[in-house]
C-alpha cells in the first residue's frame, strides 16, 4: 500500500475503535460520490430520534498547519460543498487525523497494551457559504474539538435531537 492508502485505513481503524468503545455502529458506503467515508449510527437515544445517525469525511495528514488554534486544512471544493449542505437528512462532519510522519510511530505496543499516538479533530461545515475557488479552500478545524467517544455520543445526542453541532 502506498502511504495515502495506509493513511486512509489507518483513520478508518482509529474511527472504529472509538465508535466500539462508544457502543456505535459503523457502515461503509459501497460508492464514496458524496464525500462521506463513514457513517455512524446509534441506538436507543431518547430524542426525537431514537436510532440517529452521523456521517464523517475522513481525512489525514501528517504535517498539518496549525495556526491560532485550528488546523488549516486544504478541502476540495467538492467535498466542502458536499460538508456544507443543509438539505440533507443526517448530520455530516469532516473528521481530520493527525498522525505521525513515520508510520512505525501511528502504534506503541507496550507488554500490556497497544497505544494509537495520534489525535483526531472535527468539524462542521454546515450552513457555510459557497465559494468561487476553483479546485481548494482550506477550512479551519478547532484543536478544541477532538473526536472522542464521548465527542462521538454528543454529536449522536444532537443528531438525536434532530440538531448539528
Amino acid at each position: 500500500m502506498d502511504i495515502s492508502q495506509r493513511k486512509e485505513q489507518f483513520n478508518i481503524a482509529y474511527v472504529h475503535a472509538i465508535a466500539a468503545q462508544a457502543g456505535i455502529n459503523h457502515s461503509r458506503l459501497a460508492v464514496d460520490d458524496d464525500s462521506i467515508d463513514l457513517m455512524l449510527s446509534g441506538r436507543n437515544f431518547s430524542g426525537k430520534r431514537r436510532n440517529p445517525a452521523i456521517e464523517l469525511q475522513l481525512k489525514c495528514t501528517a504535517s498539518p498547519k496549525i495556526s491560532g488554534g485550528v488546523i488549516k486544512f486544504k478541502l476540495p471544493i467538492k467535498t466542502y460543498d458536499d460538508l456544507r449542505g443543509t438539505n440533507i437528512l443526517s448530520p455530516r462532519y469532516l473528521a481530520v487525523l493527525l498522525v505521525p510522519n513515520e508510520p512505525s510511530e501511528w502504534i506503541v505496543h507496550g507488554p500490556e497494551c497497544m497505544a494509537l499516538h495520534n489525535l483526531c479533530y472535527w468539524v462542521s461545515l454546515r450552513g457555510l457559504p459557497e465559494v468561487n475557488n476553483a479546485t481548494k479552500i482550506t477550512v479551519d478545524v478547532p484543536l478544541s474539538q477532538r473526536l472522542t467517544t464521548t465527542s462521538l455520543n454528543h454529536l449522536l445526542t444532537l443528531a438525536s435531537d434532530g440538531m448539528s453541532a
